[in-house]
C-alpha cells in the first residue's frame, strides 16, 4: 500500500466525515484517514497475526493465490465504510455536515425520517455494487460475494428485503437528482482512490469469475471486523494526527501500542512418541499408552485437515493424546492455536491448567516469538483467578521465552467478550463451538477465531440430540473452511460417531457431495462403522471413506459386579460395605434426591462423615468443594495437604460423572443411560491402591426392581427419558441376574452400541412397554429436532452465494445469544424452561454483607451501595453467583429483584453492572416469587413453595 496519506484526493472528498468525538468536543476523523488506517491494519493483520491456515483457505479460491488474498483483505477493509460518503450517515453530527455542504454536498430533508433503512454498512455494500459494475462491467451476482464484506462489518449481513428498502430510497444513498452530483463523485473518488492505494485496480478484473465460497466470506468479513476495530480505537489512532503524519507513521505507532501476539507456529517432531513424556512430563519409566501412539500415527496420514474421533476408557489418557495429535495437525495445516471445548464451566477450569502445563512446554517454530495468548472462555472467566494472574499489563509479546517451551499470557484485547475466540489457545465450554452455529451477531468473528485453530472437544457423549444437531451442524462448516477437529469420548454410540464424520465430510467435500443420512447403510462410507467396530479405536476422515485405526488398552482391566438395590436399603449398604473403613459415591440424578439422600443417611452415620456435591451450590463454595474432592479423593501421589479418609461418603450428582480425577472404593448410583452408568463406574477403583477393602462392586438405585420393566423413579424419567433407561436397564439384565460382572475396558463399546442400537432387548414381557417408550423417546426427539432448527445456521451454500440474509432470524442482532447470557445458552441447550442466576448476599440490618462462610477474609464484609465497592470486593461478590432452580417463575423473580435492589453506583462497575442480588438473612432464609430458598454451605440451595 502506497503512503501517500491524501495526496490527489479533491477538498470536497477530503471534507467526508468518518467518526467524531462523542464529549461534546469537535474532535473528528476524515474518512480518507479511518480508511487508510483500515487497510493498513488489515494488511499488518495477514503479514503477522494470521495464522497460515486462515491465509491458505482464503487464498485457495483466488487466482493469484497468497498475494490476492493479501490483496483482497487489505482493500476490503480500506472500502469497508465507504458507505459513511452518503446522506443517511453524515446528517447525523450537524457541524460537520454543514462543513460538507460547503463544500456542495445536498441533504434531503427526509433523510432525517428515513436514515435507518440505509445504514452505512448496507449503504456501503450498494456503492461498491455500483462501483464495480461501471468500473468493471461486473454483474450484481457477482460483485455481492466481494461487497457483502463491507454490508455485513457491523455484524449482521443484510437481507434482500434491506436492500430493497435502501434501493427505493436513493436519497438515502446521494444517488437521486435532489442530492445533487457531489455524493456520487465523491463516494467513485474515493474508491478509484482506494484501489489505486492498494494495488487491486490491475487485479480485479481477473476477480470478476470468482466464485467465493460463504466460508471464505465469512472469513473476510471478520478480518475486516478486526481491522476496523483496531483502527477505530483512538489509543492506537488518535483523531488528532496532523496530515504531515502518514499512514505508515501512524499504523507503526498503534500497533506498536496494541502489541498482538502472534500466532503458535508448530513445530513438527521428528520423533513425537519418543517426545511424548517430556511433553506430558511422565514419570520416569512411564512408556507412552497404545490409544496414545495410535492417535500420533493418525495424525500423521490422515488427510489433514479433518476430523479424528478417538473412542478409549476413562483414564486413558484421551486428553493427551489428543494434545499430541493437534501438535501434529496444526504443523500439517498451519494452524496457530488450539480450542479445548468441554461440556461445562468445571470442567472447563478443570482443564485449563492442564493445558497450560502442555503449553509451556510445547515448543515453537518461532524462536523468539514471546508469549502464546490464552483466554478461559466462559461467563464466570474472570472469577478464575489462575486466568486472571496470566494478564500482562505491559506488552504480552515482549514476555521472553524459557528453552523448553513458551511462556503464556493473558492479551487484554483478545479477552474481551466478542474476542475471546481470537486468541491463540482458547479452553471453555464447547458452547463456544456450539455458537458457531446460531445465528447470532459478529457470528464471523468466531468463525476467524475458529478457523485458526485445531479444535479438541472431550466428552462428546455428553451432548444430547438438541446439542449434537448444532455440534453437526458446527462441525459441517469446520469442515468447510478446513479446521481440524478431535473428538474424545469414552462411551460413544456408533450413530454419532457416523454422524459426526458424516457432517464434517459434507463440510470438508462442499457440494460435491450430497448429505449422508446419519443412519448409513453398508454402501455408503459410513456403514463400516455402524455397531461395535472394536475399543479402544480411532476413527477419521479419509480420501475415499473413514479410516480405522483399532487399538489394545494399557493393559489394566477390572471387573465390577453390579447389584440391585432399593433405595430404602442404601443406609444398610453403606454401614455393613464401609464397616472396616473405606470410601463410598453415591450418584443421584437430580438435586432433590442428593439431598434427601444425604439426609437420610446424616440419620446413620456422623454428619461430618457425609458430604454433598451438587450444581446447586454458590460458585465459590462449588469450586471449593471441587478442589476438595480433588484433593481428598484424586490420584496417591498428587501433592495435596488433605489426606484421603478412612470412611467417608460423598453423595452427588452428575457433577461427579466426568472430568473430575476422583476415586471411591464403592458406587452407588441411580439407574441412568448406559453409557452414563460406566462414566460413573470410571470413578470406582480409578488408581491402583493396595489398602483397597474389597472388590470393586456398584450398586444400580433409583428405580423399582420388582416392577416388570423396572420402573424408573420421576425425577431420572424427566432427566433422561424413559426409553434410555428401559434399555440401559435390559442390557445390563443378564449381569444383574447371573452375577457376571462388567469388565472394563472390553465391555464399554459391546453395552453402548447394544443400548444405542435398534435389536431387541430384555426379557419378552418388557416389549410393550420399551416399544411405548420408544415412540415417546422418538417423538421428543424429533420435537428437539426442530427446535434445534430455529436459530441453526444453514448450511455453506455454493460457492458464490453471498452472505445475504445468512443471519436472518427473529432475534438475530440481539446480544441475548451470548454464551454468559440465559437466553443465548437456551438456543444452543435445550434448557426448555429458562433459569435464573444471582448474586447471594446477606442482609444484616440495614446493610449487605457477603456470607460469613467465605474463607481467607472475604466472608463478613460490608457491601456499600451508594459507591464503587471496588475490584476486590465487586469480585467476592460476583464469586457468590448462584443458579437458581427451574420453577421459579423467571420473569417474576427478575422484577422482584429488580425492585429490592436498584444501585445506580454499581452501574459502572464491570463484575456488578445489570446483576442480579438475593438477600438471605443470616439463618440461611430467603423468599422470591411465591418460593421459600434455604441456603446452607454443607448442602447448597432447597427450594419449596
Amino acid at each position: 500500500m502506497r503512503d501517500v496519506g491524501h495526496r490527489g484526493l479533491s477538498r470536497a472528498a477530503r471534507c467526508a466525515w468518518g467518526k467524531s468525538t462523542r464529549d461534546g468536543t469537535e474532535g473528528w476523523l476524515p474518512l480518507w484517514r479511518h480508511m487508510s488506517d483500515s487497510g493498513a491494519v488489515a494488511l499488518r493483520l495477514w503479514d503477522e497475526w494470521l495464522p497460515v491456515s486462515i491465509k491458505a483457505r482464503i487464498a485457495s479460491e483466488l487466482p493469484g493465490d497468497l498475494p490476492d488474498g493479501r490483496l483482497l483483505c487489505g482493500w476490503l477493509a480500506f472500502i469497508h465504510d465507504i458507505g459513511k460518503v452518503t446522506p443517511a450517515f453524515a446528517f447525523q453530527v450537524d457541524w460537520l455536515a454543514d462543513r460538507m455542504r460547503d463544500h456542495g454536498f445536498r441533504f434531503n430533508p427526509v433523510v432525517p425520517d428515513d436514515y435507518r433503512l440505509a445504514r452505512h454498512a448496507l449503504a456501503g455494500m450498494e456503492l461498491l455494487d455500483h462501483w464495480l459494475a461501471e468500473r468493471c462491467d461486473w454483474e450484481r451476482l457477482d460483485s455481492q460475494q466481494l461487497s457483502v464484506v463491507v454490508g455485513g462489518h457491523h455484524g449482521m449481513p443484510p437481507t434482500d428485503s434491506d436492500l430493497i428498502e435502501a434501493r427505493r430510497r436513493p436519497y438515502l444513498l446521494g444517488l437521486d437528482e435532489s442530492s445533487g452530483p457531489a455524493w456520487r463523485a465523491a463516494q467513485f473518488e474515493l474508491l478509484d482512490w482506494a484501489a489505486a492505494e492498494t494495488g487491486v485496480a490491475d487485479r480485479l478484473p481477473r476477480w470478476g469469475a470468482l466464485r467465493l465460497s460463504q466460508p471464505v466470506q465469512a472469513l473476510l468479513t471478520g478480518i475486516v471486523i478486526v481491522a476496523d476495530w483496531i483502527a477505530s480505537n483512538e489509543d492506537f489512532f488518535p483523531y488528532d494526527d496532523p496530515d504531515s503524519v502518514t499512514p505508515r507513521q501512524r499504523l507503526e505507532r498503534g500497533w506498536s501500542e496494541l502489541d498482538l501476539p502472534t500466532p503458535w507456529r508448530a513445530q513438527a517432531s521428528a520423533e513425537p512418541e519418543a517426545v511424548f513424556p517430556r511433553r506430558f512430563a511422565l514419570p520416569d519409566g512411564a512408556a507412552i499408552r497404545p490409544v496414545q501412539s495410535a492417535a500420533i500415527g493418525l495424525a500423521q496420514r490422515m488427510p489433514a485437515p479433518g476430523l479424528m474421533i478417538i473412542e478409549a476408557p476413562m483414564g486413558e489418557g484421551k486428553t493427551e493424546a489428543a494434545l499430541a495429535a493437534a501438535e501434529i495437525l496444526a504443523s500439517r495445516s498451519g494452524c496457530g492455536g488450539c480450542l479445548v471445548a468441554l461440556p461445562t464451566r468445571a470442567t472447563s477450569d478443570a482443564m485449563f491448567l492442564r493445558v497450560l502445563e502442555w503449553l509451556r512446554r510445547l515448543p515453537d517454530a518461532d524462536v523468539g516469538r514471546g508469549a502464546q495468548s490464552i483466554v478461559l472462555a466462559h461467563g464466570k472467566a474472570r472469577l478464575n483467578d489462575d486466568f486472571q494472574r496470566l494478564f500482562r499489563y505491559g506488552k504480552p509479546s515482549r514476555i521472553g521465552v524459557d528453552e523448553g517451551g513458551a511462556q503464556v499470557a493473558a492479551h487484554r484485547w483478545t479477552s474481551g467478550r466478542k474476542r475471546a475466540m481470537l486468541s491463540s489457545f482458547v479452553i471453555g465450554t464447547v458452547d463456544q463451538l456450539l455458537f458457531s452455529a446460531l445465528k447470532s451477531k459478529h457470528l464471523v468473528l468466531r468463525h476467524l477465531g475458529l478457523a485458526g485453530k485445531v479444535l479438541i472437544i472431550d466428552e462428546a457423549h455428553a451432548y444430547d440430540v438438541f446439542m449434537s444437531s448444532f455440534l453437526d451442524r458446527a462441525l459441517e462448516w469446520m469442515g468447510a473452511m478446513g479446521v481440524p477437529v478431535i473428538v474424545l469420548s469414552a462411551t460413544l454410540p456408533a450413530e454419532r460417531r457416523a454422524a459426526m464424520l458424516a457432517a464434517y465430510d459434507h463440510g470438508r467435500q462442499g457440494t460435491r457431495r450430497r448429505r449422508r443420512r446419519v443412519h448409513a447403510t453398508d454402501s455408503e462410507p459410513y456403514g463400516e462403522l455402524e455397531g461395535d467396530i472394536g475399543y479402544p479405536v480411532l476413527t477419521s476422515t479419509g480420501g475415499t471413506g473413514p479410516l480405522k485405526v483399532v487399538t489394545d488398552p494399557s493393559g489394566r482391566t477390572q471387573d465390577i459386579r453390579i447389584e440391585r438395590l432399593a433405595d430404602d436399603a442404601l443406609p444398610e449398604l453403606l454401614d455393613r460395605e464401609l464397616a472396616d473403613g473405606g470410601c463410598a459415591l453415591v450418584i443421584r440424578n437430580t438435586v432433590r434426591r442428593v439431598q434427601e439422600t444425604a439426609e437420610l443417611l446424616r440419620a446413620r452415620f456422623p454428619s461430618e462423615m457425609v458430604t454433598v456435591a451438587h450444581s446447586r451450590f454458590m460458585a465459590a463454595d462449588r469450586a471449593a468443594k471441587d478442589q476438595w474432592l480433588r484433593d481428598a479423593f484424586g490420584p496417591p501421589d498428587r501433592e495435596s495437604s488433605v489426606d484421603r479418609p478412612a470412611r467417608h461418603i460423598v453423595v452427588a450428582s452428575q457433577v461427579a460423572e466426568q472430568s473430575l480425577d476422583i476415586d471411591f472404593d464403592l458406587l452407588v448410583t441411580d439407574l441412568a443411560p448406559v453409557d452414563l452408568v460406566l462414566q460413573r463406574m470410571g470413578r470406582l477403583h480409578r488408581h491402583e491402591r493396595p489398602e483397597r477393602p474389597g472388590a470393586a462392586e456398584c450398586y444400580l438405585t433409583g428405580a423399582d426392581w420388582s416392577a416388570s420393566p423396572p420402573e424408573p423413579v420421576r425425577g431420572s424419567r424427566i432427566v433422561y427419558g424413559r426409553h434410555a433407561l428401559l434399555r440401559s436397564a435390559a442390557v445390563l439384565w443378564d449381569r444383574l441376574e447371573d452375577g457376571r460382572p462388567v469388565s472394563l475396558p472390553d465391555d464399554i463399546a459391546p453395552l453402548v452400541q447394544a443400548a444405542y442400537g435398534e435389536q431387541a432387548l430384555g426379557p419378552d414381557e418388557w416389549r410393550a412397554a420399551m416399544a411405548e417408550a420408544r415412540t415417546e423417546h422418538r417423538k421428543a426427539m424429533d420435537s428437539k429436532a426442530k427446535r434445534a432448527e430455529v436459530f441453526q445456521l444453514r448450511s455453506p451454500a455454493s460457492p458464490g452465494s453471498p452472505l445475504i440474509g445468512w443471519l436472518y432470524a427473529d432475534a438475530a442482532g440481539s446480544d441475548k445469544h451470548d454464551e454468559d447470557s440465559p437466553s443465548g445458552r437456551a438456543h444452543v441447550r435445550d434448557d426448555a424452561t429458562e433459569t435464573l442466576e444471582v448474586l447471594m448476599v446477606v442482609r444484616d440490618g440495614e446493610r449487605l454483607i457477603t456470607p460469613a462462610w467465605l474463607p481467607d477474609g472475604k466472608g463478613g464484609r460490608p457491601i456499600p451501595t451508594d459507591a464503587d465497592p471496588g475490584w476486590e470486593l465487586s469480585g467476592i461478590v460476583a464469586s457468590c453467583s448462584l443458579v437458581l432452580p427451574r420453577g421459579i417463575p423467571v420473569d417474576e423473580a427478575i422484577a422482584e429483584l429488580e425492585a429490592r435492589h436498584d444501585y445506580p453506583a454499581w452501574r459502572e462497575t464491570y463484575l456488578l453492572d445489570g446483576e442480579l442480588l438475593l438477600d438471605f438473612d443470616h439463618d440461611g432464609r430467603a423468599r422470591l416469587a411465591g418460593h421459600r430458598l434455604r441456603y446452607d454451605p454443607e448442602d447448597g440451595l432447597t427450594v419449596w413453595k
